[in-house]
């Protein structure tokens, strides 16, 4: 019975030993033929896990410090922790306070870019063990070379290097609105880098409002209140993101000065413009009417509703033409062609027109270049200066006349010895025409003619003398006879203004005269 027995056992035995033979012979071969994955010749990484006491850092693992070395603010621990969290789960800190009473806080990040991250927090003895948990990673097994890694960091130090040198503010705003980053300005301007709290103030201040960012929106001037009626005033640009957005604002104060200075400018050119009373129309370069003044309105009759509607350059001349607030033209053809040489030659440079309405009015119309292609028209009503000219040219064609009808030859020498004005009897005595010469006609050249046409006499150097005598003159007279053997009496007088009038009668028209006198 016992050989059976044993006989029996050893068979048993071998038998199990065949089958686990056989099992590890494939296990063997199933090693070598499987396919061996990434995974399972990495370790698995160590997780990032944080022992805080009141904020105060107490341990951490390796990939815990190395999180803590690349986030993106300076500061305490806690600070850098709380400013690479925050972005990912939004209650964070809320969560965090209620630790001590709940004793474990599970977070998960809501975004679909950091979804599968996990906090645990845990209440361990008055201390927070905070863990973050990214499956993904364990289950990869990720891990990276010393080459990649330091590349990596060089790369860090630049972008952050460039962006705390940036003169504008950057920040990143989360899907709540709160401010996830900052660079070292926005820092600066927000007073967030205070020595009192570890250099670093968190949850970031806001600086200006929020505001939903639109694609391919251009700036908005936003400003920003410094008290004691100082403001920085700043263009902002909104971009949007999948979690929030990026926000840049670039210093605007020198833009705005320059708009103030150019409104005030323009305001002070609009009350001098108003005040004129000659009629102002600056047309751009499109020829749209862009400014005009109350007195052009009443100058051309046209309604205050057409000029503030922007018309253009020839709708506006086509509004004068049908008001009869321009010359009436033969044809619209020939009226076109007129206005477009005037809109070319007001643009090229400074070109005036005389208007004659055909209600007796007398407009000048002046056209001036402006920059950047513009053109300005002056409209200036000169009917009381064109009657005022012409009545005065009418009184001196009458005295004219008067002076000519005279027998008597008169010629008007000025203060300065040059030829006023003669009449036609003084012209046949002497043979000149002095309103025929282009050249100035003196007491000297008139001294000169008459002793070529007559006699040596002294009354002529007298008369030179009388006429650039100052002051009080006595008369200087005297008979002269000229080579055609007539006689003249010869009179120099003073009269109004220092000027003085030459009389010249014939013996006999003398004697006459003073029998008649």
């Amino acid at each position: 019975m016992q050989i059976e027995w044993i006989q029996s056992v050893m068979i048993a035995a071998t038998s199990v030993g065949s089958a686990l033979l056989a099992m590890m012979v494939h296990a063997r071969l199933s090693a070598r033929t499987a396919p061996r994955t990434k995974a399972s010749a990495l370790p698995a990484p160590e997780p990032a896990v944080f022992l805080f006491e009141n904020h105060e850092l107490v341990d951490a693992t390796g990939p815990a410090r190395t999180l803590l070395d690349c986030a993106p603010v300076s500061g305490s621990d806690w600070a850098r922790l709380v400013a690479f969290v925050t972005p990912r789960f939004n209650n964070f800190e809320a969560a965090i306070a209620t630790l001590p009473l709940r004793g474990r806080v599970d977070l998960t990040a809501p975004g679909e870019r950091d979804q599968h991250l996990r906090i645990v927090a845990e209440d361990v003895n008055g201390l927070s063990r905070i863990t973050l948990i990214d499956p993904e990673a364990e289950g990869r097994g990720l891990l990276v070379d010393a080459l990649s890694h330091r590349a990596f960091e060089d790369e860090l130090d630049m972008m952050r290097e460039t962006l705390d040198r940036l003169p504008a503010l950057a920040w990143r705003e989360g899907e709540n609105g709160a401010v996830t980053w900052a660079n070292r300005a926005y820092m600066l301007q927000s007073q967030a880098l205070s020595p009192d709290v570890e250099g670093l103030v968190w949850p970031l201040p806001r600086l200006f409002p929020l505001i939903e960012p639109v694609p391919g929106e251009g700036p908005r001037r936003a400003k920003l209140d410094m008290g004691a009626d100082k403001a920085i005033w700043f263009d902002r640009f909104s971009f949007p993101l999948d979690n929030g957005s990026l926000q840049f604002a670039l210093p605007a104060d020198a833009a705005v000065r320059a708009e103030r200075s150019l409104r005030s400018f323009v305001q002070t050119l609009t009350k001098t413009f108003a005040d004129l009373p000659i009629g102002l129309a600056v047309f751009d370069r499109q020829r749209k009417l862009q400014l005009f003044n109350p007195a052009l309105i009443d100058l051309t009759q046209l309604s205050t509703e057409f000029l503030s509607a922007r018309p253009s350059l020839y709708a506006f001349l086509d509004r004068l033409r049908e008001a009869r607030m321009m010359p009436e033209p033969k044809d619209y053809r020939s009226w076109r062609l007129q206005m477009t040489e005037l809109e070319q030659a007001a643009a090229a440079g400074f070109h005036s027109e005389t208007w004659s309405l055909p209600g007796g009015q007398t407009y000048r119309v002046t056209g001036r270049p402006h920059p950047d292609g513009a053109v300005a028209f002056l409209f200036e009503d000169i009917t009381s200066e064109i009657s005022l000219t012409r009545r005065f040219r009418a009184d001196l064609e009458l005295g004219q006349e008067v002076l000519d009808h005279m027998q008597e030859a008169v010629a008007v020498f000025g203060p300065s010895g040059e030829l006023a004005l003669s009449n036609a009897a003084y012209d046949q005595l002497w043979g000149v025409e002095p309103s025929t010469t282009l050249a100035r006609v003196t007491i000297l050249d008139s001294v000169r003619i008459w002793q070529q046409e007559s006699e040596a006499h002294p009354v002529w150097s007298e008369a030179r003398g009388f006429c650039f005598k100052a002051g009080d003159r006595a008369p200087v007279t005297g008979e002269v006879r000229k080579r055609d053997g007539t006689t003249l009496s010869c009179h120099f007088t003073a009269i109004g203004g220092g000027a003085m009038m030459a009389r010249f009668m014939t013996v006999p028209v003398a004697a006459m005269a003073r029998e008649l006198g």
